[in-house]
Protein backbone atom coordinates (compact mmCIF):
# COMPACT_ATOMS: atom_id res chain seq x y z
CA UNK A 1 0.00 0.00 0.00
CA UNK A 2 1.22 3.53 -0.70
CA UNK A 3 1.09 6.31 1.82
CA UNK A 4 -0.03 9.55 0.20
CA UNK A 5 -0.05 13.00 1.77
CA UNK A 6 -2.76 15.23 0.28
CA UNK A 7 -3.89 18.81 0.86
CA UNK A 8 -1.16 19.60 3.35
CA UNK A 9 -1.13 23.18 4.50
CA UNK A 10 2.68 23.00 4.51
CA UNK A 11 4.27 23.74 1.16
CA UNK A 12 7.08 21.49 0.00
CA UNK A 13 8.11 23.85 -2.80
CA UNK A 14 10.85 26.34 -2.08
CA UNK A 15 14.16 27.18 -3.70
CA UNK A 16 17.45 25.80 -2.46
CA UNK A 17 19.02 28.11 0.05
CA UNK A 18 22.47 29.06 -1.32
CA UNK A 19 23.79 29.41 2.22
CA UNK A 20 23.16 25.74 2.98
CA UNK A 21 25.97 23.59 4.32
CA UNK A 22 25.42 21.19 1.40
CA UNK A 23 28.34 21.68 -0.96
CA UNK A 24 28.00 19.18 -3.82
CA UNK A 25 25.49 18.41 -6.51
CA UNK A 26 24.85 15.03 -4.90
CA UNK A 27 23.91 16.82 -1.67
CA UNK A 28 21.33 19.06 -3.30
CA UNK A 29 17.78 18.32 -2.14
CA UNK A 30 15.13 17.20 -4.61
CA UNK A 31 12.88 19.93 -5.99
CA UNK A 32 10.01 18.78 -3.78
CA UNK A 33 11.91 19.42 -0.56
CA UNK A 34 12.39 22.80 1.05
CA UNK A 35 15.44 23.68 3.07
CA UNK A 36 15.28 25.67 6.30
CA UNK A 37 17.02 29.04 6.03
CA UNK A 38 20.50 29.34 7.50
CA UNK A 39 20.45 30.63 11.04
CA UNK A 40 24.16 30.88 11.65
CA UNK A 41 25.86 29.57 14.72
CA UNK A 42 23.54 28.89 17.61
CA UNK A 43 26.34 28.39 20.08
CA UNK A 44 26.09 30.48 23.16
CA UNK A 45 28.84 31.91 25.30
CA UNK A 46 30.68 28.95 26.85
CA UNK A 47 29.23 28.23 30.25
CA UNK A 48 28.97 25.15 32.43
CA UNK A 49 25.36 24.61 31.35
CA UNK A 50 24.88 23.57 27.75
CA UNK A 51 21.18 24.14 27.33
CA UNK A 52 19.79 25.65 24.16
CA UNK A 53 16.14 26.44 23.52
CA UNK A 54 15.19 23.27 21.68
CA UNK A 55 12.98 24.68 18.99
CA UNK A 56 13.91 28.33 18.92
CA UNK A 57 16.42 29.78 16.47
CA UNK A 58 18.27 32.75 17.87
CA UNK A 59 16.33 35.40 15.97
CA UNK A 60 13.05 34.33 17.62
CA UNK A 61 14.35 33.75 21.14
CA UNK A 62 12.31 36.58 22.61
CA UNK A 63 8.98 35.45 21.20
CA UNK A 64 6.02 35.13 23.55
CA UNK A 65 5.26 31.65 24.92
CA UNK A 66 1.55 31.56 24.12
CA UNK A 67 1.37 30.16 20.60
CA UNK A 68 3.05 28.05 17.94
CA UNK A 69 4.34 29.83 14.87
CA UNK A 70 4.91 28.04 11.56
CA UNK A 71 6.83 29.76 8.82
CA UNK A 72 6.17 29.01 5.18
CA UNK A 73 7.52 25.87 3.55
CA UNK A 74 9.84 23.79 5.70
CA UNK A 75 11.42 26.82 7.30
CA UNK A 76 12.46 27.10 10.91
CA UNK A 77 9.69 26.83 13.50
CA UNK A 78 9.46 28.68 16.76
CA UNK A 79 7.69 26.59 19.36
CA UNK A 80 5.84 28.97 21.61
CA UNK A 81 4.01 26.59 23.87
CA UNK A 82 3.45 22.92 24.44
CA UNK A 83 5.92 20.06 24.11
CA UNK A 84 7.92 19.31 20.95
CA UNK A 85 7.65 15.72 19.72
CA UNK A 86 10.54 13.75 18.28
CA UNK A 87 10.35 10.26 16.78
CA UNK A 88 12.91 7.49 17.26
CA UNK A 89 14.22 6.10 14.01
CA UNK A 90 14.62 2.33 13.52
CA UNK A 91 17.51 0.78 15.43
CA UNK A 92 19.18 -0.26 12.17
CA UNK A 93 18.83 3.11 10.43
CA UNK A 94 22.59 2.80 10.09
CA UNK A 95 23.39 -0.88 9.80
CA UNK A 96 26.33 -2.93 11.13
CA UNK A 97 28.34 -2.33 7.95
CA UNK A 98 28.02 1.45 8.18
CA UNK A 99 25.38 1.85 5.47
CA UNK A 100 22.26 4.03 5.65
CA UNK A 101 19.35 1.59 5.42
CA UNK A 102 16.46 2.16 2.99
CA UNK A 103 17.53 5.75 2.26
CA UNK A 104 14.79 6.55 -0.27
CA UNK A 105 12.01 5.30 1.97
CA UNK A 106 13.58 7.05 4.96
CA UNK A 107 13.55 10.39 3.13
CA UNK A 108 9.84 10.00 2.36
CA UNK A 109 9.13 9.07 5.96
CA UNK A 110 10.97 12.11 7.29
CA UNK A 111 8.87 14.36 5.06
CA UNK A 112 5.71 12.71 6.35
CA UNK A 113 6.80 13.28 9.95
CA UNK A 114 7.59 16.91 9.20
CA UNK A 115 4.15 17.40 7.68
CA UNK A 116 2.58 16.01 10.85
CA UNK A 117 4.27 18.72 12.91
CA UNK A 118 7.02 16.57 14.39
CA UNK A 119 9.98 18.58 15.64
CA UNK A 120 12.68 16.07 14.80
CA UNK A 121 13.97 12.53 15.08
CA UNK A 122 16.27 10.57 17.38
CA UNK A 123 18.88 8.11 16.12
CA UNK A 124 21.39 5.78 17.76
CA UNK A 125 24.97 6.54 16.76
CA UNK A 126 26.39 3.08 17.33
CA UNK A 127 29.95 2.78 18.66
CA UNK A 128 30.01 -0.73 17.20
CA UNK A 129 29.36 0.70 13.73
CA UNK A 130 31.39 3.90 13.69
CA UNK A 131 34.61 2.54 15.23
CA UNK A 132 34.29 -0.99 13.84
CA UNK A 133 37.47 -0.89 11.75
CA UNK A 134 39.82 -0.35 14.67
CA UNK A 135 40.68 1.99 17.55
CA UNK A 136 40.51 5.61 16.44
CA UNK A 137 39.18 4.80 12.95
CA UNK A 138 35.79 6.48 12.69
CA UNK A 139 33.29 6.11 9.86
CA UNK A 140 30.67 8.87 10.08
CA UNK A 141 29.55 8.89 6.44
CA UNK A 142 26.14 7.23 6.83
CA UNK A 143 25.33 9.54 9.73
CA UNK A 144 26.45 12.54 7.67
CA UNK A 145 24.01 11.48 4.96
CA UNK A 146 21.27 11.21 7.58
CA UNK A 147 22.04 14.66 9.00
CA UNK A 148 21.80 16.20 5.53
CA UNK A 149 18.56 14.33 4.92
CA UNK A 150 17.07 15.64 8.19
CA UNK A 151 18.15 19.18 7.33
CA UNK A 152 16.49 18.96 3.93
CA UNK A 153 13.28 17.77 5.60
CA UNK A 154 13.37 20.65 8.10
CA UNK A 155 13.77 18.31 11.08
CA UNK A 156 16.05 18.49 14.07
CA UNK A 157 18.10 15.64 15.46
CA UNK A 158 18.63 14.05 18.83
CA UNK A 159 21.72 11.88 18.40
CA UNK A 160 22.50 9.15 20.93
CA UNK A 161 26.10 8.25 21.71
CA UNK A 162 25.32 4.54 21.88
CA UNK A 163 28.21 2.80 23.62
CA UNK A 164 26.14 -0.35 24.19
CA UNK A 165 25.22 -3.28 22.00
CA UNK A 166 21.85 -3.62 20.31
CA UNK A 167 20.27 -7.02 20.85
CA UNK A 168 19.00 -8.93 23.84
CA UNK A 169 16.65 -6.40 25.41
CA UNK A 170 13.01 -5.33 25.16
CA UNK A 171 12.30 -3.94 21.69
CA UNK A 172 15.67 -4.86 20.14
CA UNK A 173 14.96 -5.88 16.55
CA UNK A 174 18.52 -6.22 15.25
CA UNK A 175 21.98 -7.14 16.47
CA UNK A 176 24.76 -4.55 16.58
CA UNK A 177 27.55 -5.63 18.95
CA UNK A 178 30.36 -3.57 20.41
CA UNK A 179 33.34 -3.03 18.07
CA UNK A 180 35.09 -6.28 17.25
CA UNK A 181 38.41 -5.07 18.63
CA UNK A 182 36.73 -4.19 21.95
CA UNK A 183 35.11 -7.62 22.11
CA UNK A 184 38.53 -9.18 21.49
CA UNK A 185 39.82 -7.36 24.56
CA UNK A 186 36.78 -8.54 26.51
CA UNK A 187 37.39 -12.10 25.36
CA UNK A 188 40.94 -12.03 26.70
CA UNK A 189 39.80 -10.24 29.87
CA UNK A 190 36.24 -11.44 30.64
CA UNK A 191 36.05 -9.26 33.75
CA UNK A 192 35.51 -6.27 31.48
CA UNK A 193 31.92 -7.51 31.22
CA UNK A 194 29.28 -7.10 33.90
CA UNK A 195 28.96 -10.33 35.87
CA UNK A 196 26.21 -11.73 38.09
CA UNK A 197 26.55 -13.91 41.20
CA UNK A 198 26.60 -17.17 39.24
CA UNK A 199 29.40 -15.89 36.96
CA UNK A 200 27.22 -15.17 33.91
CA UNK A 201 28.87 -12.46 31.79
CA UNK A 202 26.96 -9.73 29.94
CA UNK A 203 28.84 -8.21 26.96
CA UNK A 204 26.35 -5.46 26.09
CA UNK A 205 28.25 -2.68 27.90
CA UNK A 206 31.71 -2.47 29.45
CA UNK A 207 31.64 -2.79 33.23
CA UNK A 208 31.91 0.53 35.01
CA UNK A 209 34.40 -1.15 37.33
CA UNK A 210 37.14 -0.58 34.76
CA UNK A 211 36.23 3.01 33.80
CA UNK A 212 39.68 4.30 34.78
CA UNK A 213 41.75 1.30 33.64
CA UNK A 214 43.53 1.12 30.23
CA UNK A 215 41.77 -2.08 29.16
CA UNK A 216 40.97 -0.99 25.58
CA UNK A 217 44.25 -1.12 23.65
CA UNK A 218 45.93 1.19 26.13
CA UNK A 219 42.96 3.54 26.62
CA UNK A 220 40.41 3.60 29.40
CA UNK A 221 36.71 3.27 28.50
CA UNK A 222 36.21 6.91 29.48
CA UNK A 223 39.02 7.96 27.13
CA UNK A 224 37.52 5.87 24.34
CA UNK A 225 34.10 7.45 24.82
CA UNK A 226 35.65 10.92 24.99
CA UNK A 227 37.68 10.40 21.79
CA UNK A 228 34.57 9.10 20.03
CA UNK A 229 32.50 12.14 21.04
CA UNK A 230 35.31 14.52 20.09
CA UNK A 231 35.52 12.98 16.63
CA UNK A 232 31.73 13.30 16.31
CA UNK A 233 31.90 16.96 17.35
CA UNK A 234 34.61 17.75 14.83
CA UNK A 235 32.79 15.96 11.99
CA UNK A 236 29.43 17.64 12.66
CA UNK A 237 30.51 21.02 14.04
CA UNK A 238 28.53 22.91 11.37
CA UNK A 239 25.29 21.27 12.49
CA UNK A 240 25.60 21.26 16.28
CA UNK A 241 23.11 23.60 17.91
CA UNK A 242 21.08 24.06 14.72
CA UNK A 243 20.21 20.73 13.11
CA UNK A 244 21.71 18.53 15.85
CA UNK A 245 20.12 20.03 18.94
CA UNK A 246 20.64 17.27 21.50
CA UNK A 247 23.35 14.77 22.35
CA UNK A 248 22.02 11.96 24.50
CA UNK A 249 24.98 10.31 26.19
CA UNK A 250 24.75 6.54 26.58
CA UNK A 251 25.55 5.50 30.14
CA UNK A 252 24.75 1.79 30.20
CA UNK A 253 22.71 -1.01 28.60
CA UNK A 254 20.03 0.32 26.23
CA UNK A 255 21.80 3.67 26.62
CA UNK A 256 20.32 4.01 30.12
CA UNK A 257 22.03 4.87 33.38
CA UNK A 258 21.62 1.44 34.99
CA UNK A 259 23.17 -1.99 35.40
CA UNK A 260 22.11 -4.81 33.00
CA UNK A 261 20.07 -6.43 35.76
CA UNK A 262 17.19 -7.72 33.61
CA UNK A 263 18.56 -9.07 30.30
CA UNK A 264 16.03 -10.85 28.10
CA UNK A 265 18.64 -12.65 25.98
CA UNK A 266 18.37 -16.44 26.10
CA UNK A 267 15.45 -16.23 28.53
CA UNK A 268 17.67 -15.04 31.39
CA UNK A 269 15.01 -12.67 32.75
CA UNK A 270 11.26 -12.49 32.34
CA UNK A 271 8.87 -9.72 33.41
CA UNK A 272 8.21 -9.03 36.26
CA UNK A 273 11.31 -10.67 37.71
CA UNK A 274 13.43 -8.82 40.27
CA UNK A 275 16.67 -9.19 38.30
CA UNK A 276 20.11 -9.68 39.82
CA UNK A 277 22.94 -7.51 41.09
CA UNK A 278 25.78 -7.06 38.58
CA UNK A 279 28.84 -6.57 40.79
CA UNK A 280 30.85 -9.76 40.48
CA UNK A 281 33.55 -8.96 37.93
CA UNK A 282 36.96 -8.61 39.57
CA UNK A 283 37.00 -4.83 39.24
CA UNK A 284 33.66 -4.34 40.96
CA UNK A 285 34.59 -6.84 43.68
CA UNK A 286 37.86 -5.00 44.34
CA UNK A 287 35.94 -1.73 44.66
CA UNK A 288 33.48 -3.37 47.06
CA UNK A 289 36.30 -4.68 49.24
CA UNK A 290 37.91 -1.25 49.36
CA UNK A 291 34.63 0.39 50.33
CA UNK A 292 33.99 -2.19 53.07
CA UNK A 293 37.47 -1.69 54.51
CA UNK A 294 36.94 2.08 54.51
CA UNK A 295 33.65 1.55 56.36
CA UNK A 296 35.41 -0.53 59.01
CA UNK A 297 33.62 -3.74 58.02
CA UNK A 298 35.99 -5.75 55.87
CA UNK A 299 33.65 -8.73 56.03
CA UNK A 300 31.03 -6.80 54.06
CA UNK A 301 33.33 -6.70 51.05
CA UNK A 302 33.52 -10.44 50.50
CA UNK A 303 30.44 -10.63 48.24
CA UNK A 304 27.09 -9.11 47.43
CA UNK A 305 23.92 -10.18 49.26
CA UNK A 306 23.72 -13.97 49.46
CA UNK A 307 19.91 -14.08 49.71
CA UNK A 308 18.91 -11.78 46.85
CA UNK A 309 17.38 -14.53 44.70
CA UNK A 310 17.45 -15.00 40.94
CA UNK A 311 16.37 -13.04 37.86
CA UNK A 312 12.82 -14.36 37.49
CA UNK A 313 11.85 -14.50 41.14
CA UNK A 314 9.47 -12.26 43.06
CA UNK A 315 10.52 -10.21 46.13
CA UNK A 316 8.66 -12.42 48.60
CA UNK A 317 10.54 -15.47 47.33
CA UNK A 318 13.84 -14.05 48.61
CA UNK A 319 15.28 -13.35 52.04
CA UNK A 320 16.71 -10.01 50.93
CA UNK A 321 13.78 -8.31 49.15
CA UNK A 322 10.73 -9.65 50.98
CA UNK A 323 8.58 -7.27 53.04
CA UNK A 324 10.64 -7.61 56.22
CA UNK A 325 13.79 -8.83 54.50
CA UNK A 326 17.41 -7.91 54.99
CA UNK A 327 17.27 -5.05 52.47
CA UNK A 328 16.83 -2.62 55.36
CA UNK A 329 19.69 -3.85 57.58
CA UNK A 330 22.91 -1.92 58.23
CA UNK A 331 24.85 -4.19 55.87
CA UNK A 332 22.26 -3.82 53.11
CA UNK A 333 22.27 -0.04 53.43
CA UNK A 334 26.06 -0.05 53.04
CA UNK A 335 25.92 -2.34 50.01
CA UNK A 336 23.08 -0.50 48.26
CA UNK A 337 24.69 2.89 48.82
CA UNK A 338 27.93 1.56 47.36
CA UNK A 339 26.23 -0.16 44.40
CA UNK A 340 24.09 2.85 43.47
CA UNK A 341 26.96 5.23 44.20
CA UNK A 342 29.23 3.43 41.74
CA UNK A 343 26.57 3.89 39.06
CA UNK A 344 26.21 7.59 39.86
CA UNK A 345 29.97 8.09 39.70
CA UNK A 346 30.08 6.34 36.33
CA UNK A 347 27.35 8.58 34.95
CA UNK A 348 29.13 11.65 36.25
CA UNK A 349 32.46 10.59 34.71
CA UNK A 350 30.99 10.01 31.25
CA UNK A 351 28.93 13.20 31.36
CA UNK A 352 31.97 15.14 32.52
CA UNK A 353 33.77 13.93 29.39
CA UNK A 354 30.75 14.82 27.24
CA UNK A 355 30.50 18.27 28.79
CA UNK A 356 34.16 18.96 28.04
CA UNK A 357 33.63 17.94 24.41
CA UNK A 358 30.33 19.69 23.64
CA UNK A 359 30.66 22.80 25.79
CA UNK A 360 29.91 25.87 23.68
CA UNK A 361 28.49 23.98 20.69
CA UNK A 362 24.88 24.92 21.42
CA UNK A 363 23.79 21.30 21.71
CA UNK A 364 21.95 20.11 24.80
CA UNK A 365 23.20 17.12 26.76
CA UNK A 366 20.76 14.52 28.05
CA UNK A 367 20.83 11.14 29.77
CA UNK A 368 18.20 8.41 29.96
CA UNK A 369 16.94 6.84 33.18
CA UNK A 370 14.97 3.59 32.97
CA UNK A 371 11.32 3.44 34.06
CA UNK A 372 11.44 0.32 36.24
CA UNK A 373 7.86 0.32 37.45
CA UNK A 374 7.36 -3.32 38.47
CA UNK A 375 7.39 -4.06 42.21
CA UNK A 376 7.23 -0.31 42.77
CA UNK A 377 4.40 -0.80 45.25
CA UNK A 378 6.48 -3.09 47.47
CA UNK A 379 8.64 -1.84 50.31
CA UNK A 380 12.01 -2.84 48.86
CA UNK A 381 11.45 -1.87 45.17
CA UNK A 382 13.55 -4.91 44.29
CA UNK A 383 13.79 -4.43 40.51
CA UNK A 384 14.99 -0.85 40.95
CA UNK A 385 17.62 -1.89 43.49
CA UNK A 386 19.23 -4.51 41.24
CA UNK A 387 19.31 -1.94 38.40
CA UNK A 388 21.25 0.48 40.60
CA UNK A 389 18.50 2.83 41.78
CA UNK A 390 18.52 2.88 45.59
CA UNK A 391 14.85 3.68 45.81
CA UNK A 392 12.79 2.13 48.61
CA UNK A 393 9.84 3.06 50.77
CA UNK A 394 12.33 4.85 53.05
CA UNK A 395 14.68 6.42 50.51
CA UNK A 396 14.39 8.53 47.33
CA UNK A 397 16.70 6.99 44.75
CA UNK A 398 16.02 9.48 41.97
CA UNK A 399 16.95 12.70 43.77
CA UNK A 400 20.71 11.91 43.65
CA UNK A 401 20.45 11.12 39.94
CA UNK A 402 18.63 14.38 39.24
CA UNK A 403 21.21 16.37 41.20
CA UNK A 404 24.06 14.75 39.30
CA UNK A 405 22.44 15.58 35.96
CA UNK A 406 21.78 19.14 37.11
CA UNK A 407 25.47 19.60 37.89
CA UNK A 408 26.28 18.59 34.31
CA UNK A 409 23.52 20.68 32.75
CA UNK A 410 21.94 17.54 31.29
CA UNK A 411 18.26 16.84 30.66
CA UNK A 412 16.76 13.88 32.54
CA UNK A 413 15.05 11.70 29.94
CA UNK A 414 12.62 9.25 31.55
CA UNK A 415 10.67 6.37 30.05
CA UNK A 416 7.22 4.75 30.60
CA UNK A 417 5.38 8.05 30.16
CA UNK A 418 2.53 6.29 28.33
CA UNK A 419 1.67 3.77 31.04
CA UNK A 420 -1.30 3.75 33.39
CA UNK A 421 -1.41 1.83 36.66
CA UNK A 422 -4.76 0.25 35.84
CA UNK A 423 -3.32 -1.41 32.72
CA UNK A 424 -0.60 -3.29 34.58
CA UNK A 425 -0.89 -6.89 35.87
CA UNK A 426 -1.87 -6.93 39.53
CA UNK A 427 0.68 -9.57 40.52
CA UNK A 428 3.57 -7.32 39.36
CA UNK A 429 2.80 -4.55 41.89
CA UNK A 430 3.44 -1.94 39.22
CA UNK A 431 2.88 1.79 39.48
CA UNK A 432 4.31 3.66 36.49
CA UNK A 433 2.19 6.71 37.33
CA UNK A 434 3.55 7.04 40.87
CA UNK A 435 7.06 6.42 39.56
CA UNK A 436 6.72 9.23 36.99
CA UNK A 437 5.40 11.52 39.72
CA UNK A 438 8.40 10.73 41.91
CA UNK A 439 10.89 11.39 39.11
CA UNK A 440 9.08 14.59 38.21
CA UNK A 441 9.39 15.79 41.82
CA UNK A 442 13.09 14.88 41.88
CA UNK A 443 13.71 16.82 38.66
CA UNK A 444 11.84 19.85 39.95
CA UNK A 445 13.75 19.83 43.23
CA UNK A 446 17.08 19.62 41.40
CA UNK A 447 15.97 22.18 38.80
CA UNK A 448 16.81 19.87 35.95
CA UNK A 449 14.78 19.67 32.75
CA UNK A 450 12.63 16.57 32.35
CA UNK A 451 11.96 14.93 28.98
CA UNK A 452 10.13 11.71 28.26
CA UNK A 453 9.70 8.63 26.11
CA UNK A 454 7.22 5.81 25.85
CA UNK A 455 8.66 2.47 26.95
CA UNK A 456 6.59 0.26 24.65
CA UNK A 457 5.22 0.66 21.15
CA UNK A 458 1.71 2.10 21.47
CA UNK A 459 -0.76 3.68 19.03
CA UNK A 460 -3.93 3.81 21.11
CA UNK A 461 -5.87 6.78 22.44
CA UNK A 462 -5.25 5.79 26.05
CA UNK A 463 -1.45 5.88 25.69
CA UNK A 464 -1.42 9.13 23.75
CA UNK A 465 -3.77 10.81 26.23
CA UNK A 466 -1.60 9.69 29.12
CA UNK A 467 1.47 11.24 27.53
CA UNK A 468 -0.36 14.48 26.74
CA UNK A 469 -1.55 14.79 30.33
CA UNK A 470 1.87 13.98 31.77
CA UNK A 471 3.61 16.42 29.43
CA UNK A 472 1.25 19.24 30.39
CA UNK A 473 1.43 18.50 34.10
CA UNK A 474 5.17 17.89 34.31
CA UNK A 475 6.23 20.55 31.84
CA UNK A 476 8.26 18.14 29.70
CA UNK A 477 10.89 19.88 27.63
CA UNK A 478 10.44 17.29 24.86
CA UNK A 479 8.90 13.91 24.18
CA UNK A 480 10.45 11.24 21.96
CA UNK A 481 8.02 8.73 20.49
CA UNK A 482 9.04 5.10 20.07
CA UNK A 483 9.26 4.30 17.16
CA UNK A 484 9.06 4.99 13.41
CA UNK A 485 8.06 1.84 11.53
CA UNK A 486 5.49 0.62 9.05
CA UNK A 487 2.74 0.38 11.67
CA UNK A 488 3.04 4.06 12.52
CA UNK A 489 1.99 5.00 8.98
CA UNK A 490 -1.10 2.76 8.97
CA UNK A 491 -4.20 4.91 8.50
CA UNK A 492 -5.79 4.81 11.95
CA UNK A 493 -2.46 4.81 13.76
CA UNK A 494 -1.24 7.75 11.72
CA UNK A 495 -4.37 9.82 12.35
CA UNK A 496 -4.04 9.15 16.08
CA UNK A 497 -0.40 10.15 15.96
CA UNK A 498 -1.01 13.40 14.06
CA UNK A 499 -3.71 14.32 16.57
CA UNK A 500 -1.29 13.52 19.39
CA UNK A 501 1.46 15.74 17.97
CA UNK A 502 -1.00 18.61 17.63
CA UNK A 503 -2.24 18.13 21.20
CA UNK A 504 1.33 18.20 22.50
CA UNK A 505 2.00 21.41 20.59
CA UNK A 506 -1.22 22.93 21.93
CA UNK A 507 -0.24 22.22 25.52
CA UNK A 508 -2.67 19.38 26.17
CA UNK A 509 -5.77 20.35 24.19
CA UNK A 510 -6.42 17.27 22.12
CA UNK A 511 -9.09 16.79 19.50
CA UNK A 512 -9.45 13.58 17.53
CA UNK A 513 -8.77 13.86 13.81
CA UNK A 514 -11.50 12.72 11.43
CA UNK A 515 -10.38 10.59 8.52
CA UNK A 516 -10.65 13.56 6.15
CA UNK A 517 -9.22 16.01 8.70
CA UNK A 518 -10.85 19.18 7.41
CA UNK A 519 -10.49 21.30 10.52
CA UNK A 520 -7.22 20.58 12.32
CA UNK A 521 -3.80 19.94 10.77
CA UNK A 522 -5.22 19.89 7.22
CA UNK A 523 -3.23 16.73 6.68
CA UNK A 524 -5.01 13.83 5.04
CA UNK A 525 -3.53 10.35 5.10
CA UNK A 526 -4.73 8.03 2.38
CA UNK A 527 -3.57 4.83 0.76
CA UNK A 528 -3.25 4.06 -2.93
CA UNK A 529 -2.83 0.69 -4.54
CA UNK A 530 0.83 0.59 -5.51
CA UNK A 531 0.06 -2.21 -7.98
CA UNK A 532 -1.73 0.34 -10.18
CA UNK A 533 1.29 2.60 -10.33
CA UNK A 534 4.13 2.08 -12.78
CA UNK A 535 6.62 3.51 -10.29
CA UNK A 536 6.52 3.85 -6.54
CA UNK A 537 6.70 7.43 -5.37
CA UNK A 538 8.81 8.30 -2.32
CA UNK A 539 5.60 8.82 -0.37
CA UNK A 540 4.60 5.25 -1.18
CA UNK A 541 7.68 3.99 0.60
CA UNK A 542 7.04 5.92 3.81
CA UNK A 543 4.66 3.28 5.10
CA UNK A 544 7.32 0.63 4.53
CA UNK A 545 10.31 2.60 5.75
CA UNK A 546 11.33 -0.02 8.28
Amino acid sequence: MALTLLRSSTSFLSPLDPSSKLHTAEDAPPCCVSLPPETGSAASTPTRRLRLARAAPAEHAAAAPEELLHRGGCGQRQRRRGTPVYVMLPLDTVGPGGQLSRARALAASLMALRSAGVEGVMVDVWWGVVEREGPGHYDWEAYAELVRMAERAGLRLQMVMSFHQCGGNVGDTCNIPLPGWALEEMSSNPDMAYTDRSGRRNPEYISLGCDALPVLKGRTPIQVYSDYMRSFRDRFSDYLGSVIVEIQVGLGPCGELRYPSYPEANGTWRFPGIGEFQCYDKYMRAALRAAAEAAGHGEWGMNGPHDAGEYKQFPEETGFFRRDGTWNTEYARFFLEWYSGMLLEHGDRVLDAAEAVFLGTGATLSAKVAGIHWHYRTRSHAAELTAGYYNTRHRDGYAPIARMLARRGAVLNFTCMEMRDEQQPEHANCSPELLVQQVRAAAQAARVELAGENALERYDESAFSQVVGTAAGAGLSAFTYLRMNKRLFDGDNWRQFVSFVKAMADGGERAALPSCDTEHSNLYVGFLDAANEEKRAPEAEAAAAV
